[in-house]
């Protein structure tokens, strides 16, 4: 199973603009959230992307890509149905051919200079079957991911068959039904937001759609895993959720920290806490030099 296509998935309403933000890649170069997407995604040698678009987003996207714009086809999704709905946009592009799947508001930092996307893309070709990457999350994060439940695979270390799909479980909903053996108490296999699928989800969207317009891509996941094969990788890396609150912070830190500039971004971190440090403790004494005078008065 070979892997030449992706569809990054960016038309939500709350999501539409987060993938034109610009931040600096790790090698200090100043870059739009996409074209980073972008450049992960090539890593893997997939020359063929489809971006799922709001209509009318395409100059933008177009601007934002740069020099990678000639490998991006744009696909809208003309009414806002949810990430199932999205990703069967994409249907005529995908054809009858397996394909990465990634989100527009995720950036993905390995821990090394080896791609996440890469790494994914490997496992899947190896494994000749769909393969989400996911990460050990604790359960206080439930509410932000889609989780699965299933069994470590003997002798490969790092990934699991996947038996179950839950959007977004409760803690107690995970406790009973998502445990994976060897997991630390209280965290769970979530998304990582990074996905090789098989052509079949397509049809199995199709078919979900027609009676639900409005789907997540988890109801669509648990059945793929009831019909075919399907793998859950325990990614190294990190994913950064730009979309939520301090997600373009954390996520420029993460960068910043892990590329050519580390030690200057950490020598005006610690700058700028020292800094932070003394004028507090001036703040103080001058607070309690203040309280002193008026009780001397």
């Amino acid at each position: 199973m070979k892997i030449r296509k992706a569809v990054i998935t960016a038309a939500g309403r709350n999501q539409r603009t987060l993938p034109l933000q610009t931040l600096i890649d790790r090698d200090g170069t100043e870059k739009s959230v996409l074209r980073i997407i972008i450049e992960e995604v090539a890593t893997a040698n997939i020359d063929e992307i489809c971006i799922v678009i709001a209509p009318g987003d395409e100059a933008a996207y177009t601007q934002a890509a740069n020099d990678r714009a000639s490998m991006i086809r744009y696909v809208p999704q003309r009414e806002s149905l949810g990430y199932g709905h999205a990703l069967s946009c994409a249907r005529d592009f995908i054809k009858d051919d397996p394909f990465l799947h990634l989100v527009g508001d995720h950036l993905y930092v390995s821990p090394d200079r080896e791609s996440c996307v890469r790494r994914l893309v490997q496992v899947a070709e190896s494994q000749a079957c769909a393969v989400s990457a996911v990460q050990a999350t604790r359960e206080s994060l439930l509410q932000h991911y889609g989780t699965v439940g299933g069994q470590r695979l003997p002798g490969n270390q790092g990934l699991y068959r996947i038996e179950r799909v839950i959007e977004k479980p409760t803690p107690t909903e995970a406790e009973q039904k998502l445990i994976v053996s060897g997991l630390r108490v209280g965290h769970y296999l979530c998304f990582f937001g990074m996905h090789v699928l098989t052509p079949g989800l397509m049809g199995i969207l199709e078919r979900l759609l027609a009676s639900n317009a409005k789907i997540p891509l988890s109801t669509a996941l648990a059945e793929l895993a009831r019909r075919e094969q399907y793998l859950a990788f325990d990614l190294p890396g990190r994913r950064y959720d730009v979309g939520v609150k301090y997600g373009l912070l954390r996520a420029q830190l993460a960068l910043a920290l892990s590329g050519c500039d580390r030690v200057e971004v950490l020598s005006q971190l610690v700058e700028a806490l020292a800094l932070r440090d003394i004028e507090n403790t001036a703040g103080e004494n001058t607070s309690r030099e203040n309280t002193a005078g008026e009780h001397s008065g």
